[in-house]
């Protein structure tokens, strides 16, 4: 009874697992189209995630600003995800073009800190080096002062 049960679920699971690819929609989304929409989209995300208040500000839906800015509904976009979806390789191959672009924001972004921080560190060492110097000039002054009052009342 067992090995006939085991035996009907796995023909049920085999034969309801659909193996080809979703025909393809007529107006489908190019590829490389489709890297840049979920980059944005993920970006987007990022921004709404971190800081909700700056899209709202602005009035940004994230859906409707990628739906203009790319031309596209979303009947045709959801079709485009669904048929790439279909094919796990060439979904995977556009995830990871989209990772690659984000894993490139993120080395630049991170340069662009540590630029930002070196200069930062770099003010803050010139400030002190000045204050140090205007500190040093003052009582390098006082100390001449001292030296030719002291000389003076030599003299007398």
């Amino acid at each position: 009874m067992k090995i006939i049960l085991t035996l009907l679920i796995s023909i049920v699971l085999f034969t309801s697992c659909n193996s080809g690819v979703i025909e393809k929609p007529d107006n489908l989304i190019a590829e490389d189209k489709m890297v840049n929409i979920i980059y944005d989209l993920s970006i987007l995300e990022a921004i709404r995630l971190n800081n909700p208040a700056s899209l709202e500000q602005r009035k940004i839906s994230p859906s409707n600003y990628i739906y203009k800015k790319y031309k596209i509904d979303s009947l045709q976009f959801a079709k485009s995800d669904r048929y790439y979806a279909s094919d796990i390789q060439k979904y995977s191959g556009i995830y990871d073009q989209v990772n690659k672009k984000l894993d490139y924001d993120k080395r630049i972004t991170d340069a662009l800190a540590k630029k930002d921080k070196d200069i930062e560190a770099k003010k803050k060492l010139d400030t002190k080096k000045d204050t140090t110097a205007t500190k040093t000039s003052a009582a390098e002054r006082i100390l001449k002062k001292k030296e030719l009052l002291k000389r003076a009342a030599i003299k007398k």
